[in-house]
């Protein structure tokens, strides 16, 4: 039988239906990422617990999509993309996609650092520092003290 009150907030006709709209579609990328979450390796899971929550001091995020590709891990503040490589990354197809990708970003802005999966599973705090060194470090080069002046125009 129908109430003869008006619908309070959040319990319109929808609400009897199950909500409301159509369900927003995924990129492929997106969906992809989130795939490749659930199916981590154990070099990536490994550097992941240790990474996650900014633990080594720099915010990570894991299987993050840019364009057309997904990152194993990546840290925003330093536009810095970490691949961990496994021996996959020996066979030839994969390395010619891996070049590909990695001049993709390149070519956007991002820097990409290479980390072998053996490297995580023989030594783990030296790949977080190298990590945490390699994001730490400057995109552009500051000229070194007592080095030529700048050009016309580069005076800051």
């Amino acid at each position: 039988m129908a109430s003869s009150h008006p619908p309070r907030h959040g319990e319109g006709d929808r609400a009897r239906r199950g909500g409301g709209g159509s369900r927003r579609s995924l990129r492929p990328e997106t969906a992809t990422a989130r795939k490749l979450r659930r199916q981590m390796s154990l070099p990536e899971v490994l550097l992941w617990q240790r990474l996650r929550g900014a633990q080594a001091g720099v915010k990570v995020r894991r299987q993050h999509p840019i364009g057309p590709y997904v990152a194993d891990f990546y840290i925003v503040s330093a536009r810095l993309v970490i691949e961990v490589d496994g021996q996959s990354h020996d066979v030839p197809q994969r390395a010619a996609f891996d070049a590909m990708r990695d001049q993709f970003l390149k070519e956007n802005g991002y820097r990409v650092l290479h980390i072998r999966a053996q490297e995580i599973l023989d030594g783990i705090e030296q790949v977080i520092e190298a990590i945490v060194a390699f994001a730490d470090a400057p995109l552009h080069h500051q000229p070194a003290a007592g080095g030529p002046p700048p050009r016309a125009g580069e005076e800051g």
